[in-house]
């Protein structure tokens, strides 16, 4: 089926679809990332897709993963949280999906590289080649988050207009993130980037 990105569009369509998915930066010994090129629009994306009924966020990046790229991966840490309301993907069939995802930066522990059903080309790519190739804005910055930050992105999260978020770390590592959920959104933290 076929897909149409829209981002920042003040013409697409309103969403009618609200899916957590996860999405997997894997990146190799030689600081390469994996990418696949997506049957449904042809561009290059690193893998991912919707969580299903009965799986847990971890289990869906591990599974999207392999049915992408047909390699085996462990997620060691968040890369951020993507729910930007202007970012959504218009489907063939009348869906219209607000964006909304999970990133994980992933271990390679396994598998061999094939395409599938939804990618037609899988391979590692170094940021500067990435640079030249068709892929979506939304895609190559959470690749950028995942090469300049150790920090979870809260990217999606509204800001007051002209505010920057404020300059200090999250509080007490992960269990202050966690925390951090229950602030308002507008008190985003260091290492978010727009969505």
């Amino acid at each position: 089926m076929s897909r149409t990105e829209h981002f920042n569009d003040p013409q697409a369509p309103a969403a009618n679809s609200l899916i957590p998915a996860a999405s997997a930066i894997v990146v190799d010994n030689a600081g390469r990332i994996l990418l696949h090129r997506r049957t449904d629009n042809a561009l290059w994306s690193i893998p991912g897709g919707a969580m299903e009924l009965g799986e847990s966020i971890a289990q869906t990046v591990v599974r999207e993963v392999k049915e992408e790229t047909g390699l085996e991966v462990a997620p060691e840490r968040l890369v951020g949280i993507y729910s930007n309301p202007r970012h959504v993907v218009e489907y063939a069939d009348g869906e219209v999906r607000q964006q909304f995802s999970v990133c994980f930066a992933c271990r390679l522990v396994g598998g061999q590289v094939a395409t599938g059903d939804e990618s037609s080309e899988v391979g590692f790519f170094a940021p500067a080649q990435i640079q030249a190739m068709p892929v979506h804005e939304s895609i190559r910055a959470r690749a950028g988050h995942r090469l300049t930050t150790s920090r979870p992105s809260c990217a999606g999260w509204p800001r007051p207009a002209g505010r920057s978020p404020p300059a200090r770390a999250w509080p007490g590592g992960p269990s202050g993130l966690r925390r951090g959920w229950r602030r308002s959104a507008a008190r985003c933290r260091p290492g978010a980037r727009p969505g």
